[in-house]
């Protein structure tokens, strides 16, 4: 690549990516925990009131930080139902 200011976006959207990576890994280690907690003590998978709050916060905080609530929400329901079908496989 010989445009060095296109090098350097390159770069910080690289380095982005790969805190993202870390982040949802870290997000998912705590969140099997709460799987496995949830399946030892009887409580649901899925808890939709908590859903419904963090796809409420995320979208106010998208908004705050000028990214498309819509967007956010589609990504986090993405998580979340991630998150729900490592909670149901826990049970298995």
């Amino acid at each position: 690549m010989s445009d060095p200011v296109l090098q350097a976006y390159r770069e910080s959207i690289d380095n982005i990516d790969a805190a993202l990576v870390f982040m949802l890994a870290e997000r998912f280690k705590i969140t099997q925990s709460v799987g496995r907690y949830k399946a030892e003590t009887g409580l649901p998978p899925a808890d939709p009131g908590r859903e419904t709050e963090q796809i409420a916060r995320l979208r106010a905080l998208a908004a705050s930080a000028n990214l498309d609530p819509e967007f956010s929400e589609k990504f986090l329901r993405f998580v979340i139902d991630e998150v729900i079908r490592h909670h149901q496989a826990a049970r298995a």
